[in-house]
């Protein structure tokens, strides 16, 4: 991934353009990191559908990649009004979508600096307020496996967890100790114990710390599978699985993601199938919904926030600022087997790097001719591999 060391504004006439043209210590025994209560206030809503199973079911939202470049830092002190950092403005745009979940879980890419050590690209570090911010909109946990997980090496993954620790955010994908690591996170959402689970495909070279070759998760379908198992023992009732997968800059999802999307969604233990849903970050641009041996599989959900993007080619490229926000509802197999997906919808948005805000594509009072057309340019793409047809909606 590359972006401009400045930040620059992205004009409507930009978006119309890209509508049309196509980054050893000894642990105790591993035990599941228990389900906390929900966050989410009593009355908020965002228009989710209710379950229909007399309440037992649920909704899950989740998004993409939190990437904060050099200009995001910038506009956050600015929001901060120079004292410290200020990522709630930014996020506030979909904090209606995110509350209105019973679970919400976001994509944490980059690790956290500390005594104001922050970096954009190339080696990420940034200001722990993020989790603060990430709190405040609504999220209840965070994958943290991606290529920049290694950026400030075992440290940079300490501060990071015990940042969304202090936060109340949940976590998967990293670990500060060998337990932890081999520990399922479990959450509760609705009725049901949700087992989160996060991998990379890679850490950009970087090698794992000495002596903690669980730092990170990386890729590896044998091993999501027997940890999904694993979840499923711990009383899992859904296991849902993030993936930093893919190629930067593919509307396509790419061979290994077609592969692995297969691979996991086969995997079965007594008939019932061992993951059921798998959330798709890292290529920056949105990528397509489809449901895969009965399963969702998100392949790309875009970038939450990033500054101002430049393609593998070198040239400003819009799409980098543009994603979508997954909404599920759960509920209860009447013979209470596999939960089941009762409705499936896509909510798009985009970052407007002008004042650093994230926008919901929905909202009827941001609609505009060029707010449209890149509203349209995501639906076709999320829509590419015939969702529609198994039921994928586009929110309200």
């Amino acid at each position: 991934m590359t972006v401009r060391g400045r930040q620059t504004a992205v004009a409507l006439t930009a978006l119309l353009l890209a509508a049309t043209t196509g980054c050893q210590a000894q642990d105790p025994p591993a035990r599941p990191r228990d389900p906390a209560p929900s966050s989410k206030a009593a009355g908020q809503s965002s228009g989710a559908p209710a379950p229909s199973s007399g309440g037992a079911g649920f909704t899950l939202v989740a998004s993409g990649d939190v990437l904060p470049h050099s200009s995001i830092i910038r506009q956050a002190s600015a929001d901060a009004g120079g004292q410290g950092y200020d990522f709630r403005p930014m996020l506030a745009g979909v904090k209606p979508v995110v509350t209105g979940a019973d679970l919400a879980i976001c994509h944490m890419e980059t690790v956290y600096g500390a005594d104001g050590d922050y970096t954009g690209y190339p080696t990420f570090k940034s200001p722990p307020q993020v989790a603060e911010a990430l709190a405040a909109t609504g999220y209840d946990a965070c994958s943290t496996a991606s290529n920049h997980t290694l950026d400030d090496g075992a440290a940079g993954i300490h501060r990071t967890l015990d940042a969304l620790d202090r936060a109340g955010v949940r976590h998967a994908g990293s670990a500060r100790t060998a337990g932890e690591a081999a520990a399922p996170t479990l959450l509760q959402a609705g009725g049901a114990r949700v087992g989160h689970l996060a991998y990379t495909y890679g850490t950009n070279g970087i090698p794992l710390p000495e002596g903690r070759p669980w730092a990170v998760n990386l890729i590896d379908p044998d091993k999501i599978v027997a940890d999904a198992r694993a979840a499923r023992r711990a009383g899992a009732d859904v296991v849902v699985v993030s993936m930093h997968w893919g190629s930067e800059w593919q509307d396509e999802p790419d061979a290994q993601q077609l592969r692995l999307s297969r691979q996991l969604t086969e995997a079965r233990t007594n008939g019932r199938p061992d993951i059921d849903l798998i959330l798709g970050t890292h290529a920056h641009v949105p990528q397509a919904y489809e449901k895969v041996n009965g399963t969702w599989v998100v392949y790309g959900m875009g970038d939450q926030v990033a500054g101002p993007m430049v393609n593998h080619s070198g040239a400003h490229d819009p799409r980098g600022n543009q994603g979508t926000i997954g909404r599920f509802t759960f509920v209860p197999a009447d013979d209470g087997g596999r939960w089941q997906v009762e409705k499936a919808e896509f909510v798009p948005q985009w970052f407007d790097v002008g004042p650093g805000r994230v926008v919901n594509l929905s909202d009827a009072r941001v609609q505009s001719t060029g707010v449209t057309a890149v509203r349209d340019r995501i639906r076709q793409v999320v829509l590419s591999r015939g969702a529609a047809e198994d039921g994928l909606v586009m929110a309200k």
